[in-house]
This record gives structure tokens, C-alpha cells and sequence, in this order.
């Protein structure tokens, strides 16, 4: 048997891993996701290659012989995106570091160099995998001991792949290239000549020669376009024929040699903030046999209780029947107290020839008592479930060690998704066990009670172990960063606590006034689409875009405003917006929109959701999803029900108190705007402020020079605009589509303005200055934003991060505002308040429910507390009101 070697093409890995991968970076802002995709796939093929040498090939700077052909070839690349560009260079020092050898040369190609290792390998009786997709490359696959090989879906491509996939040979794909052209290296083929016509005339003619030869017998206008594209042909096989003497300067044999040098490889790794990788991803993993118990006796359990006691941190993480906290059953809970080491202890397993488990009783009496007095120990990942089911079920955490979700959170909220799965593949380059892969999926799923004891100790002991693991990775980064660490310990985690009391508390709907309202939804929905019909002239599905765009562009003929990636007239609502005011159509399509979402997300789903036991609907809060740190929710999104149109009112008019209660809403008033005024320190944003002047009169006045008694309301609208567009960093061109008014016009407003805002200004400019040089922005408590492409050549992704430096400073400060305030609030409710509930929180706005005789009282007391928060160089306002529904109190 022949020896092989494996020469990847080190640009297609890459760009693969780019777009394949997150858009994952460090703590400090440098982009890794490509590199972590390239380090996955070298690491696999690596332990594949069963110790086959492999060689890595990039494509040198500048230009190469092609240019020379033909000036134009790949004159229409666009450049490497910048997020990507600043991976190229660790991808390389890995692969050194690895020990592959890398070549690069200038001049020519990476295909031309592969093309030479196969030759020099042929040369050399070995067999040779190109791991690449490049089809320029299926030319080599001639030889019957040359395969192309796609990694990402394990195929590989011998002669018989090539003629199913291109219906050439591949000694005819180099001609059928010359032929059909190449769009992305801007190579002119024959016009209206694809693969299948190129493909037909090499298998009837042999050769490009043959095609050419018998050019006058091709009938039709393709083959008036190849009689007339003649000439050019030849130049098209100069420039797709690969070059297989390209001095490499170096033997064949120094390509077969393996340099590790692991110190390197440590130091890259942990510049880059991805395990070590000095073993195999098999032998990190933890060890499951042995390592992983399952306990069934008081003595395995008391075993555990003393392996706390004498740890200093442990992992802990519950099972349940549902993900619903308020009604959850307890199942089992699993611990770590090392590496590699954990248990499971079931309680609620129900299945048949299941083995007899410790009772619940049993274990809250032995064990909740040690949890307790050790919660100080405890590590989790996403807490905020854990807490409330244990607290159900009679242990009560008041406090914790930490929780890995929110420490990568804080450490770069844009990094990665923070849930447990793609932290351990992130940080521990571990692929964990799934919970579907335990329960199955759509209708052979089975509940975790009837998941079997072993593999359910595998999978919950795995998740405790992983947490702690992480723990042990992220603590050291965040002892880098003092100031994020205290944000973390002062803010997030008490903040945890809190979040979890509010969902629980939950909030009341009135269904019938919800089922009532959706009624309508429906009727008036049901007479927009009579309405669409008509002036479309027949009946279609107002849902599908597809029939969308062939009613509004092909049968109305409406301008096509923009285009998908896809090349398909665009129907997404900023087109539609922009069409409708011209045309009705969309206009009233963009209404149906509107109606439907409200009725199936909300006035349905409401009533849906209701906890049948509470009788009160239980939405979760997501405390590591925003960049900003702003709070979001699910089951249902409060973020998102509509407070200015009349149908998004109705939705609120159906959150209603308990019979005796009222509601109290609490909003803080222009937070993001008071934010930049203490920012920026500018005098008559302060000066507005401080005085109590409406700041939007007062800015118009400043813009169009008159009293502000003198003010209009079409002037403050428009220094309105003004005002909040300029915290996202909007141009004049924005101004003009929000205010309909000339370009010219809306950059005088602008000049003006930062003429008189001379401190806004020097602020935004600093704030970029600053961005630039950090790639970073912090907020007034010292969360962090990364902006990885803030020094983009690419104008439009530059535009974008520097308009994310002006604005995630405001919003991210008011974030922390409004989490500083529910700690206080929460503080005063626990102590002084106990009738007092937090039902809800919303962007700026705090929702409780309280009785009615003490509505005046506690609605002062929210206020001022919220005021009180932190202190700012100018007042901080809340604004608040009691009503019988949350749409009054608002």
C-alpha cells in the first residue's frame, strides 16, 4: 500500500470556518471564530490522517502571472473582511505551531502550488487528499491516486464523484472552465453557456479543441456566442490550467517532516482563550466510566455531603420535568466537586425496572442542610432556573460563588452564545452530551424521568463537571478585569436573585378582555386581506413573500427597491415602509403584519400560557443575550408589545392586579438622552436638565434660532428627532427619511446642532477616537462592549461599529441603571414591603402590583428609590402612576 500525505488548502478552510462558525472573540475583542473553526477541522483531519504528513497552503500577497494574461482576473474580488483578515495570522502560527509546514509564494496561486506537491508526490509513489472544494482543483483527481476531500461533509471526490457532480471527466474540467468562465475570479465564459451545455460539447467533441473545430456545427445562439468568443478561449485556458513547476524551494521530503512545538501552541491557545490542546479532545473528555456516580444510598450521598464541605467551589445543577420553574418537578440534582469527577443523585425517575431511589425527603433532609451552608461554594450555570426549583422543594439559596453564563457574559457578551453547550466547545473544545441525545426528539421524545438512570447520570454529572470546568477557565480571565469582575459580583449576580422573585411573582391577565380582542384582530385582519385582493385582483397567501413579490412587482409592477442576497425582490418591512407612500398595497400589508403578530403572539398566545396552577402568567428574563446588557424576555417578549399604536394599548389594557391590588408603573424619563448629558458634560443639554426645560423645546430653540417660547411643534418634533437619532449615531440621510425633509436641510439641522452641542460633539468624537484604539467601549459601571470591526476598511461595517461606540455607552449605562434600581427596589420590598410585588420589567420601566390602600405610598417610595439609584452630574427622573391595568398606570 502506497504512503499518502494531506494538502490542505488553507483559504477554503478558512472561509468555510468564517461563515460557518460564530462570530466568537475574546475578553479582548479579537475575533476567533474562524481560527477556532480552523483548529477544529486541522485537529480532526489531524488525528484522522492516522500519522499521514500534512501540508498547509496559502495564497501569498500581491499579484500573480494570471494578472499578467488579463488585467480584469479577480479585479472584482471585494477585499477580506476585516474580521477576517485579523484571524489570518493566528490560522498561521497554529498550523506552525501544529508542526504542518506552510507555504505561501508569491506569484502564484495556492492551486498552483498544490497542484506541484501532487506532482512532486506522484513523482514520489505516494498517494495524495487535497482537502479542498476549489472545483479548479478536480483537474488533479486525473490521476486515480488523487482525491479531493470535503471535510465538512466527509465526501471524497475520485473521478467517477467529478463526472456525477460536473458531467466531465476530470482531465475535461480544466476545458470546461475555459468555457463556462468563472464568475468569482470575473474569468468571461461564452455567454449563455453553464455546465450542462459546456458539459454536452466535451462529451460529444472529446476536448475543447474538438468544440473549437466544430464550432460551425453548434446551431443556435450559443453557438453563435462560442463562434464569437473564439479568441478568448485560449486566454480562459491559460488562466484555469494549473502550474505544476512552481519552485517551492525546498524537497519533497522536508514537506514530510512533523515540527511541533506545543510551548507555542500553549502560549497561542491561551492568548486566544481556547483550551489547551496538547491532548486530543478524547482524552479531555471526562472520563465516564467510573468517574461519573450515580447515587442510590444514604452512605454514597453522605459521601458527596463531605465532599462538599471540603471543597472550595462546587457545581451544582438540577434535572427537571419541565422548564417551567413555577411548576417544575424536581427529578434529581447533580454535583461536582473536581475535574472529571461527578455524581447524580435521582429522585423522580419513574420508569420499568428503574432502581429504587433515594426519596425526596430523603435527600432535601440530608442534603439540603449542606447546600446551604456552603452556598457560598456554589457554581452553576444559569442559576436563575436552579434557585427556584430547590427553593420549592426546601433548600433556599440566598447567595452563590458564581455562574458561568453570566462570567462569559461579562467577559464579552458578543464572543459567543453563553449557554453551557457552546461555552464548552468555546473554552474547553469539548462537545457535550445534548439533552435531546438522552431524550430524543419530536414524537419519540420521552420525559427525563424515563430517561435510564446511567445514561442519566452521564448526562447530568457531565453537565455539573463541565460548569465547574468552566468555572476553573473563567475565573482567571475575569481577574484581569477588576472592574468587570465587580460589575459581575455587585450587579449580575444579586441581580439573579431578583429576577428569579419577579418571575415568580408573575403578572394576572384578564382573559376575556384578551379573547374579546383578538376577535377583533381577527375581523379587522380578515378585512386587510379583502382589501389586498381587491387591488390585487385576486386571492393570495399574505404570508408567503414569494407570492408577495409576484403580485407587487411582476402583475402591479411596483419599483423593485432592493434585493435579497438571493436576487429576489426584497418584501421585508423597510421596503414595504418605503413603498407604501406611494402605493397602498403595501401599506396595507404592512398593517396585516402588524394585526397578525399581535394576534398570535399575544392576545392567543396570552391567554395560552397562563399557568394553570397560579393562574398568572410567568415570563422568563434573559440575563446574557443583549450586548448592551439590557434585559430581554420570553414566554411572552414584554420588550416587544407596541406602546404607541392603539391594538398594542388594548394588549396592555389585559394586565390586570388580584382583586384588592392595583398596579404601580415606575419609568425612568429620557434616560439614554440624560446619560449622554452626563457623558458628554455638555452645558445646555446639562443646563436643560438641571433647570427642568423641556430638552426638546430647548434643542429646538438652540437648531432654529427663536425663544422657547417661540417653539413650534413641528420644531420640536424634528429637534426630537434629533435628539434620540444622534444616540445611534444618525446621519443626515436618516434625518431626512424621518423627517421627510431635504438632505441639505437635515445636515444644516445637524451642523447646527452640534455647533450649539459643542460637548455632544467632542463626546462622540472621543468616544470613536477612543473606540478605535480599545476596540472597546464601557458603559458607567464599567460593562464592556467589543467593536471588532470599529477600524473596518469596509465603510459600511466601520459606519456600523462606530454608531454601536456612540450608543452602546447610553444604552448599556441605562441597563445597568434599571438592574441597579430593582436590586434597590428589591432590597426595600424584602425589608419594609412584603405586600409589594415586582411583576415586570420593561426596557425603563418597573411594574408592580400592590394593594390599593397603599398605592400613593409605594408609588412614591418606587420613585424615589429609583431616582436615588446612582448619581449623575444632572437629576435622574422617574416618572409613575397607579392604575386597574398596566396601560393606565403607564
Amino acid at each position: 500500500m502506497k504512503n499518502r500525505i494531506f494538502i490542505i488548502d488553507g483559504s477554503s478552510y478558512l472561509y468555510r470556518a468564517f461563515h460557518a462558525m460564530p462570530p466568537l472573540s475574546t475578553s479582548k475583542g479579537q475575533p476567533t471564530g474562524a481560527v477556532k473553526g480552523v483548529t477544529n477541522m486541522l485537529m480532526n483531519l489531524k488525528k484522522d490522517s492516522e500519522g499521514s504528513p500534512i501540508i498547509v497552503v496559502f495564497d501569498a500577497k500581491g499579484k500573480t502571472f494570471r494578472n499578467e494574461i488579463y488585467s480584469e482576473y479577480k479585479a472584482n474580488r471585494p477585499p477580506m473582511p476585516d474580521e477576517l483578515r485579523l484571524q489570518l495570522d493566528p490560522v498561521k502560527s497554529i498550523c506552525r505551531a501544529i508542526g504542518f509546514p506552510l507555504i505561501e509564494i508569491e506569484g502564484v496561486e495556492a492551486d498552483d502550488v498544490i497542484a506541484t506537491i501532487t506532482r512532486m508526490a506522484k513523482d514520489a509513489q505516494y498517494k495524495c487528499v487535497v482537502s479542498s472544494l476549489d472545483k479548479d482543483l478536480m483537474q488533479l483527481v486525473e490521476d486515480p491516486d488523487t482525491t479531493l476531500m470535503n471535510t465538512m461533509k466527509h465526501e471524497i471526490f475520485n473521478e467517477e464523484k467529478v463526472f456525477e457532480k460536473f458531467g466531465v471527466k476530470p482531465n475535461q474540467i480544466r476545458d470546461m472552465l475555459a468555457l463556462v468562465g468563472d464568475s468569482s475570479d470575473n474569468i468571461p465564459g461564452v455567454p449563455k453557456v453553464g455546465q450542462k451545455t459546456a458539459a454536452k460539447w466535451l462529451n460529444e467533441y472529446s476536448n475543447l479543441d474538438g468544440v473549437i473545430k466544430n464550432a460551425d456545427l453548434i446551431k443556435g445562439v450559443v453557438g453563435d456566442n462560442l463562434r464569437n468568443s473564439l479568441s478568448e478561449l485560449q486566454r480562459n485556458v491559460d488562466l484555469v490550467s494549473l502550474k505544476e513547476d512552481v519552485d517551492l524551494n525546498l524537497k519533497f521530503e522536508d514537506l514530510l517532516k512533523l515540527n511541533p512545538n506545543q510551548e507555542e501552541l500553549d502560549k497561542i491557545f491561551k492568548d486566544l482563550e481556547f483550551a489547551p490542546t496538547n491532548k486530543d479532545k478524547d482524552e479531555q473528555a471526562p472520563k465516564k466510566n467510573g468517574k461519573y456516580q450515580t447515587v442510590l444510598s444514604k452512605k454514597d450521598l453522605n459521601s458527596w455531603i463531605n465532599k462538599i464541605k471540603k471543597s472550595k467551589a462546587f457545581a451544582m445543577d438540577t434535572e427537571t420535568d419541565s422548564v417551567q420553574t413555577v411548576s417544575a418537578n424536581m427529578l434529581g440534582i447533580s454535583l461536582s466537586v473536581a475535574e472529571n469527577e461527578g455524581c447524580y443523585i435521582p429522585i423522580g425517575h419513574d420508569y420499568e425496572g428503574c432502581p429504587e431511589q433515594l426519596s425526596m425527603d430523603e435527600v432535601i433532609t440530608v442534603l439540603g442542610p449542606a447546600i446551604e451552608k456552603n452556598q457560598d461554594k456554589i457554581v452553576g450555570q444559569n442559576l436563575k432556573f436552579d434557585i427556584p426549583i430547590l427553593s420549592r422543594h426546601g433548600i433556599n439559596i440566598t447567595k452563590f460563588l458564581a455562574d458561568t453564563m453570566l462570567m462569559s457574559y461579562v467577559l464579552n457578551s458578543t464572543a459567543t452564545r453563553h449557554g453551557m453547550d457552546r461555552l464548552a466547545d468555546y473554552y474547553l473544545n469539548y462537545t457535550t452530551t445534548k439533552y435531546t441525545d438522552v431524550t430524543g426528539t419530536a414524537s419519540k421524545q420521552i420525559s427525563f424521568a424515563q430517561v435510564k438512570l446511567d445514561v442519566a447520570t452521564d448526562y447530568a454529572a457531565e453537565d455539573a463537571d463541565i460548569t465547574l470546568r468552566l468555572y476553573n477557565v473563567l475565573s482567571p480571565l475575569l481577574k484581569e478585569k477588576p472592574i468587570q469582575q465587580k460589575l459581575l459580583e455587585d450587579l449580575e449576580y444579586p441581580l439573579v436573585h431578583v429576577l428569579s422573585r419577579v418571575e415568580q411573582n408573575g403578572a394576572k391577565i384578564d382573559k376575556k378582555k384578551l379573547a374579546s380582542h383578538s376577535k377583533e384582530l381577527s375581523e379587522k385582519i380578515d378585512e386587510l386581506s379583502s382589501a389586498a385582493f381587491k387591488i390585487a385582483g385576486e386571492e393570495f397567501n399574505l404570508d408567503s413573500p414569494k407570492q408577495l413579490l409576484e403580485i407587487l412587482y411582476e402583475k402591479l409592477g411596483l419599483p423593485v427597491l432592493k434585493k435579497t442576497p438571493k436576487g429576489q425582490p426584497s418584501t421585508n418591512e423597510d421596503t414595504l415602509q418605503r413603498l407604501s407612500e406611494e402605493y397602498e398595497l403595501p401599506k396595507i400589508i404592512l398593517q396585516y403584519r402588524t394585526l397578525a403578530k399581535l394576534k398570535s403572539t399575544y392576545t392567543d398566545s396570552l391567554i395560552n400560557i397562563e399557568n394553570p396552577k397560579t393562574k398568572r402568567i410567568h415570563t422568563s428574563y434573559q440575563q446574557a443575550v443583549t450586548s448592551t446588557g439590557r434585559l430581554s424576555s420570553t414566554e411572552p417578549n414584554l420588550q416587544n408589545i407596541p406602546i404607541k399604536t392603539a391594538e398594542g394599548r388594548r394588549i396592555r389594557e389585559a394586565f390586570v392586579p388580584e382583586k384588592g391590588n392595583i398596579l404601580i408603573s415606575a419609568d425612568y424619563s429620557q434616560i439614554e438622552l440624560r446619560i449622554m448629558a452626563h457623558l458628554s458634560d455638555d452645558k445646555n443639554l446639562t443646563n436643560a436638565f438641571n433647570n427642568d426645560i423641556d430638552v426638546h423645546s430647548s434643542t429646538a430653540a438652540e437648531v432654529f434660532g427663536v425663544s422657547i417660547e417661540d417653539v413650534s411643534q413641528d420644531q420640536r418634533r424634528s429637534a426630537k428627532a434629533i435628539n434620540f437619532g444622534l444616540m445611534y449615531g444618525m446621519s443626515a440621510f436618516g434625518l431626512t427619511r424621518q423627517l421627510g425633509i431635504p438632505r441639505g436641510e437635515a445636515q444644516e439641522y445637524l451642523d447646527t446642532y452640534f455647533a450649539r452641542y459643542t460637548g455632544v460633539r467632542d463626546y462622540m468624537d472621543n468616544i470613536k477616537a477612543k473606540a478605535k484604539e480599545d476596540k472597546f467601549v464601557e458603559t458607567i459601571m464599567g460593562r464592556r462592549l467589543y467593536l471588532n470591526e470599529i477600524n473596518a476598511a469596509n465603510g459600511l461595517r466601520r459606519q456600523a461599529a462606530e454608531r454601536a461606540a456612540i450608543n452602546a455607552p447610553l444604552q448599556g449605562s441605562a441597563a445597568d441603571i434599571i438592574k441597579k434600581a430593582m436590586l434597590d427596589i428589591d432590597e426595600l420590598l424584602l425589608n419594609e414591603m412584603k405586600e409589594v410585588k415586582m411583576i415586570m420589567q420593561v426596557h425603563d420601566e418597573l411594574v408592580f402590583e400592590c394593594p390599593k390602600d397603599n398605592a400613593d405610598m409605594v408609588m412614591q417610595k418606587m420613585k424615589d428609590t429609583m431616582e436615588k439609584t446612582v448619581k449623575l452630574n444632572i437629576p435622574l427622573i422617574a416618572e409613575a402612576a397607579i392604575g386597574y391595568n398596566w396601560n393606565e398606570a403607564h
